[in-house]
């Protein structure tokens, strides 16, 4: 019986479209593991995340301490899953270097749902304390105006999750 070859698997989406949760299922589909960059940054750095530039100066540390431990698991035949927003250029380039690295493939999974049903799905997970972290209206829009469609042209396997 031969191994599947290891994937890493990449979430493309704006904030609330589904990115955790496709995640989470993609890693039980796989036998993959999740690595959530909102898990890591509420653990490490949840009294100092006040603002985007906050978020954007900690997510660049912790981009830089988990890329070597994700190229390590991939090269040791582990199916990554990121649960990391891979919703800009350079975040997609990060990740896709990552997948180089390791010499395994890279799927972009982009999770295609309307903004105004993101932005309802945020606010309604403000109130139910689902997510270890809140979103404001302006704060939501403010993340959604650096969002950068992906092409098939970026050199990953992209697969579309149309939300219908």
């Amino acid at each position: 019986m031969s191994v599947p070859s290891p994937t890493l698997h990449l979430m493309c989406g704006l904030a609330a479209s589904g990115k955790s949760t496709l995640a989470r299922c993609l890693a039980s589909e796989t036998g993959g593991v999740v690595i959530s960059e909102d898990q890591w940054l509420s653990a490490l750095f949840t009294d100092e995340l006040h603002s985007l530039a906050d978020y954007v100066r900690y997510s660049a540390r912790l981009r830089h301490a988990m890329g070597p431990h994700v190229v390590a698991l991939l090269q040791a035949r582990q199916t990554v899953v990121m649960d990391f927003p891979a919703n800009t250029l350079s975040t997609r380039h990060w990740l896709g270097e990552l997948a180089r690295q390791a010499g395994v493939r890279a799927r972009l999974h982009y999770l295609d749902v309307p903004q105004d049903i993101c932005r309802n799905r945020a606010m309604a997970r403000n109130q139910n304390g689902t997510h270890p972290f809140q979103l404001t209206m302006d704060q939501f829009d403010h993340l959604a105006s650096y969002f950068e469609i992906p092409s098939a042209n970026e050199g990953f396997e992209l697969v579309l999750h149309k939300h219908s």
